[in-house]
């Protein structure tokens, strides 16, 4: 693991970004990690991709976002699964871009080789916990998927139910947790004057 020298003056903030799925999240971190990132000026820029294309809408999705951030200056590092393992890979005292916990949770609680790990959570939890211990900018993305009313199977529900027991844990742990809703910015928790954080320039995502 590569340490670099942190930038005096530049105020470092870990993100949580939720919302649901095609409201704009993912574009908003992008922005804010980019932005925070030209404000570190030497420190590398990491997007952590976490998604296993499943099907064609995946595979179109994935593609959208590498267009999205063409020319901001992303080092992109796929990591499914075991995410401290991004720890190994990158300097850690870059800016880090995570999307999104969604997938990496159904990665790990649905394995190629089949069954349930009823225990995913637990370990991305832990591991998110040691990156979030030694990297100073980090964005989080999650998607919401908590509003309706629809009464689903027991293994959706444990699904559900694991992915809110990671939003809560990564909410709590970071900086600032931002709501992203048809393309309008919440805050939830932090400062909007976070040096270099973009809050001001970044209340609406278009």
């Amino acid at each position: 693991m590569i340490i670099a020298a942190r930038n005096k003056g530049v105020d470092r903030v870990k993100v949580f970004i939720s919302g649901g799925c095609k409201n704009g999240k993912s574009y908003y971190a992008q922005r804010l990690a980019a932005k925070q990132w030209n404000a570190l000026s030497a420190s590398p820029l990491y997007y952590i991709a976490t998604m296993k294309p499943a099907d064609a809408e995946d595979d179109l999705r994935i593609a959208r976002h590498k267009t999205d951030r063409e020319g901001w200056g992303f080092i992109t590092v796929e990591q499914p699964a075991r995410i401290e393992g991004i720890l190994e890979k990158c300097d850690s005292g870059g800016s880090f871009l995570l999307d999104s916990l969604t997938a990496l949770l159904a990665n790990e609680m649905f394995p190629p080789g089949g069954g349930v790990n009823e225990r995913a959570a637990e370990n991305i939890e832990r591991g998110l916990a040691c990156i979030l211990d030694v990297v100073g900018d980090i964005v989080i993305v999650s998607d919401y998927i908590y509003s309706d009313a629809i009464i689903y199977d027991p293994l959706t529900e444990l699904f559900r139910k694991s992915l809110a027991g990671l939003d809560r844990a990564a909410a709590k742990a970071c900086d600032a947790v931002v709501e992203v809703t048809y393309s309008a910015v919440v805050m939830h928790k932090g400062d909007r004057s976070l040096s270099g954080s973009g809050w001001r320039s970044y209340e609406k995502c278009h």
